[in-house]
């Protein structure tokens, strides 16, 4: 009998940023350059103007940007910053793990 092959893991996130601000720029730049890094093509990034789309932050509870939440796989996490630190807490990766 075959067994079903493993199922890869999609990395799910949405960042919400302030339009073109400074922090919102490097927050998406350094959550790209990690996702390619680290997740290959194993990951989606939703990226959210709170300037435009402020009903859906305020559902969310944003209340700072940039905010980066992953959704998938669980637990779900927050952090708040330019994302130059901890991304590896955020994905559940193990030190050893990154490259």
């Amino acid at each position: 009998m075959k067994s079903k092959p493993k199922k890869k893991t999609i990395f799910k996130c949405r960042l919400y940023v302030a339009g073109e601000a400074e922090n919102s720029a490097l927050a998406l730049a350094n959550l790209t350059a990690f996702c390619q890094a680290h997740l290959g093509k194993g990951h989606k990034i939703e990226v959210i103007d709170v300037f435009q789309n402020s009903k859906k932050a305020l559902a969310e509870g944003i209340l700072m940007t940039p905010t980066l939440i992953k959704y998938s796989p669980l637990p779900v996490r927050r952090i708040v910053g330019t994302l130059s630190n901890n991304l590896n807490v955020v994905f559940g990766l193990k030190p050893n793990s990154i490259s």
